[in-house]
Parts: C-alpha cells; structure tokens; sequence
C-alpha cells in the first residue's frame, strides 16, 4: 500500500534520483581515480627508467651498473637490462618466467624499444607461474647503451595490483558513502514526506467528513507555503458549501412548503412521462384515479396532455371527472436552456365552481319560477278589476284578498331570500341570552295549536330537561322551530301527529321535531336544505311554501355551532333533530 501513497511516491523518486546521481558519480569518480593512479605509476616508471639509463651511461662497468640499476628495483617494481632480445638481466626482486619474457619482448610492441630505439609505455597482462589469474602490468621501455656499439634498452615494469587495490578501496569507500547517503536520503525523504502529506490526510479526513454532509469542518493551517494556502482555501470551501446548500435547502423548503400548502395539484414528469414530485392534492387525485381504474398508470388524459405538450412545446388543457370530482389539468412543457426537459402538470379541482355555477343557475331559475306564479296571479286578477270583470262586490272582495294573499307570498318570498342572504353572508349577529326551555317550548305549542288543530293534527311536546336554561338567541331559535313546526304540520294527513321532543343536559340541547306524515323520498333527502327544495315536485301553490325556510334554518343553526339532521321514511314520517352544544363547554373541546 506503501506505493499508492504520496509518502512513498515521494520516497521512492528522491531513492531513485539519489541512486541515480550516485551510480553516475561512483563511475566518474573510479575512472578518475583508476586514469590517476595509472598516470602516477607511468611517471614513477618513467622516472626510474631514466634513472637505470643513466646509471648504465654514466657506468663503464656492466656489472656495477647494473647492480646499481638492481637496487632500484622493489617488490612491486622489476627492471630488465636488454642488450637484445635474446641477452638480458633482470632484477631479483620480481622474477620472470624467462620464455614468457622471451616472447614477450619478440611479439610485443616493446621490441620496438630495441629495433628502433622508441621509448615505449604499455599495460598487458602477464602469466605468473603457480597463478591461476594473469597480472596486470606496466611497463616502461627506453633505449639505452648496454652494449659497447650503444645498443640495448631498459625495461622498467610495476604490477598494476596496486592500483586494483586502491580502486577497490575508493569503490567500498563510494558505496559506503552511497549506503549512508541513501540512508540519510530515506529519512530525509519520510520526514519531508511526513510533513508534506500531514496536512493532505487532514484534507482527506475532512473531505470525508464533508462527504458525510460535515461542512463546518476546519483544517488546521500550520504553514504559509502552497500547503497552508491550500488548507486556507478548503476552509473557505467548506464555508462556501456550506452556505449554498443551507440556501438550496432553505429554498426546497420553501418550495415544499408552497407544493404542500397549494390547493390545486402539481406533477412534475421528466422527458421520458415518469413522475417526478407531485404535492398532496395530486397524490390524492392519482389515488383516486387508481382506486376507480384499479390501475397503477397515470390517467390516459394526462399522458396524451404531456405527449402534445412536450411536442408541440405549448400549454395543452383538458378536464376529466373521476369519482364525481370534476378535475381540469393545464400541462406546461419545461425547458432547460432551449431543450425541453418534461412537463409540470396542474390539476384544479373545479367541483364546487361549478357547483356554484350550477346553483346560480338554478337560484335564478327557481326565483324565476317563484316570482312568476305570483305576478302572473297579481297581473290577471287586476286586469279583472280593470276590466270589470268582476262586478259584484262579492267578486271584488274575493279578487281583492287572492292579489293580497299573493303579494303577502312575494314578500314572504323576497324577506326570506334577503334573510338567508345575511345568513350566509355572516351578517347576522347573535343575542344569546339564557333562555327558559320549558316556557318557551310551551309558548312554540301555543304559536302552532290553532294551525294543528284546523288541519286535525295532534300537537304535543316531550320534554326531558335536566337544566331549565340554555343561552340562545331566542328569535333565530324561535324561526327554525317555526319552519320545523310549519313543515311537520303541513305535510301530515289528518288524525296524525306531531312531537316536539326536547333533550337538555348542562352540556347540549338537543330538540327533534318528529311527525307521522307523508315522509321524504330517499333521493331527496341530501337536498332538503338546499334553497328552493320542496316536497312537492310541481310547485303548486296550497300548502308549499317558498322552499328557503330548511336552508334559512341549517344556516342559523351552524351559526349556533350546531347540527341539523334529517331522518325520514315515505308514509311513515319524517325526524328532524336539532344539537346545539353549550358554548363555555364547546370552548373546552
């Protein structure tokens, strides 16, 4: 693991370069000290050689120069006398092989020396007796007058073993120094290594740690050199990232938040029609249309709305209705630069738009309808006051009360209309007071005996009030009993029966008007308190009132944070039970 590492990448190149430079100078410096050592034994040969050739000049006796000449000579150093080359002397001290020598003067260039009368330096090697190896040697050669005619030459040789020694000696002495250099060279190398890759396995650490989503980590800057301006730069770094991924995940919690908090649905798909991010009306959109489909796809509208958009490059809409939602999708394309990279899709729940579409319409025709039986009525009974048509003053009366009854209708109809309208609106204030149950149920008998009574129906009440007062607003609570009462009475025959059935504990009041009458069909029964509603489906006029006075009253009630509910069978009868939760207790929960 050691070469994956910049401490021993490092290592290895200052060795490398270390070795390199010592092997150069290593083989410099023992051809220098080899070329040296050889040059001083020539010039010491040399020098002895012209001592011999003196001491032989200057001498006129052979023998005594020669002994003279001999002297010289030392265990490392020999001298030939040669007045030919068969007829030579050589000193004792380094003895020859005489026909080795013999050849050696014939075949050499040496026997120049004595032909020509050069003087002549050469390194051979010479077979020792008893030696495996041959020697090196030099050799000096000088003509000089052995004989009486001046014929002769010197012969001075030194064995070069010396000089093999002291180049083995300087070769140990360089590479012991190339083993100590190499050694110092290592620790050099791991400590300058150490504090160069020191603070890099701090950035390592901390680039991990950052990794890990740690971005307040600091390096320690311990230098001013490229190392510590790098360490200064990680900090910085570290701050920047920081910094920008707080405000990217500030800004996707703000775009989450506003997904989340959207009323209509968003889906985001990419390129290839694959969701992306949907906030929580879409999912709910998707769900419902996978638990009516028992699909797992997307809607097939929303695919070919996505396919057009991302083609056409433009804002495609359609509407689809799933589970009676009516749902309208507007499909934009999104573009990266100039590529168009998907689509984000909104989804608008417009069920209750439509609704109030619908009950716009509807208000206006049912206000319509209301308002022209009446007006009708109005316009052709005065027209037979105009035309004399009615004569008798028994025909005038009897004209006379239809046109007031009808306009007493009208305006019936126009206080209610202008009642539900400040209802709805929340511009109806209400006077609570604690109001004395059992009076005032008994004052609502008295109110209706005298219609129940001219229509054969048995009024009657059942109370079970555990406390005497409850804080209502008595007039609003005294209309929705009116409505109640009137509705109970009017649809119930003859010989039926309607009961007032109260309820009151200190924490609600609860009241049930139930009758024996004609009873509701089960389809009608989600719309009794929408306006205009009737029991009789032909409007006639007779006992049908207006069709506001059920809405008037669920809008009072609410406005008392109370329930209204509705209970009927056909020919059985019909319950509808009014809660009103005490408001000091409904404060608590």
């Amino acid at each position: 693991m050691i070469w994956r590492s910049v401490v021993g990448k490092l290592w290895l190149t200052i060795i490398l370069l270390v070795a390199f430079v010592l092997l150069i100078l290593t083989v410099l410096l023992l051809q220098f000290f080899r070329g040296f050592q050889v040059d001083e034994a020539r010039d010491k040969l040399t020098q002895v050689a012209s001592k011999v050739v003196t001491i032989v000049e200057e001498h006129d006796d052979p023998e005594l120069a020669r002994s003279i000449a001999f002297e010289i000579a030392d265990d490392t150093t020999g001298v030939i006398i040669a007045a030919s080359s068969n007829e030579y002397w050589m000193s004792e001290s380094w003895q020859m092989n005489g026909v080795a020598l013999h050849q050696w003067l014939l075949d050499s260039k040496l026997s120049s020396v004595l032909l020509s009368g050069e003087t002549v330096s050469e390194t051979t090697s010479l077979q020792q007796p008893q030696q495996p190896q041959p020697m090196d040697v030099m050799i000096i050669g000088m003509p000089a007058p052995v004989t009486p005619s001046g014929d002769g030459a010197v012969f001075v040789y030194q064995s070069l073993d010396v000089v093999q020694r002291t180049t083995e000696e300087t070769t140990r002495l360089v590479l012991l120094s190339a083993g100590v250099a190499i050694f110092l060279t290592t620790i050099f190398a791991f400590f300058l290594s150490t504090r160069i890759t020191a603070p890099l396995r701090k950035m390592r650490e901390a680039a991990f740690e950052m990794a890990r989503g740690e971005f307040d980590t600091k390096i320690p800057i311990l230098t001013h050199d490229e190392i510590g301006e790098l360490a200064l730069a990680f900090n910085r770094m570290g701050r920047e990232l920081q910094f920008h991924v707080n405000a990217l995940n500030q800004e996707k919690e703000q775009l989450s938040s506003i997904l989340s908090s959207m009323v209509d649905g968003v889906i985001t798909l990419n390129r290839d029609g694959e969701v992306l991010l949907t906030n929580p009306p879409a999912k709910r959109f998707i769900n419902t249309w996978r638990y009516e489909n028992k699909a797992e796809e997307l809607p097939p509208l929303l695919s070919e709305l996505f396919a057009d958009a991302v083609q056409n490059e433009d804002v495609e809409t359609a509407e689809i209705t799933i589970q009676g939602r009516i749902w309208v999708i507007i499909m934009a394309p999104l573009y990266d630069g100039s590529y168009v990279r998907g689509a984000v899709a909104v989804l608008r729940d417009m069920t209750d738009e439509r609704k109030l579409d619908k009950l716009r319409t509807d208000f206006i025709a049912n206000v319509s309808h209301e308002l022209r039986t009446p007006i009708s009525l109005l316009q052709g009974y005065s027209e037979a006051i105009v035309d004399d048509v009615a004569v008798s003053e028994q025909d005038k009366r009897e004209v006379g009360k239809i046109i007031y009854e009808e306009s007493l209708r009208m305006g019936r109809l126009v206080n209610e209309l202008l009642d539900l309208a400040r209802v709805e609106a929340g511009h109806v204030e209400l006077n609570k007071n604690d109001v004395s149950l059992r009076t005032y149920f008994d004052r609502m008998i008295q109110k209706f005996n005298t219609l129940a009574q001219e229509r054969d129906v048995q009024l009657k009440t059942d109370l079970h009030l555990t406390v005497d007062h409850f804080p209502l607003d008595e007039d609003r609570l005294e209309q929705v009993l009116t409505n109640l009462l009137d509705n109970a009475i009017r649809h119930t025959e003859a010989q039926g029966e309607v009961v007032l059935h109260a309820q009151a504990t200190p924490k609600r009041l609860m009241i049930e008007v139930r009758d024996t009458g004609v009873g509701i069909p089960e389809e009608d029964l989600p719309f009794v308190f929408e306006r205009f509603y009737k029991a009789d489906k032909a409007r006639t006029r007779g006992m049908s009132g207006t069709g506001l006075g059920l809405a008037i009253s669920k809008n009072l009630v609410e406005a008392h944070q109370g329930t209204i509910t509705v209970h009927s069978k056909q020919h059985e009868g019909t319950t509808f039970t009014v809660t009103f939760p005490h408001p000091m207790i409904d404060e608590r929960y």
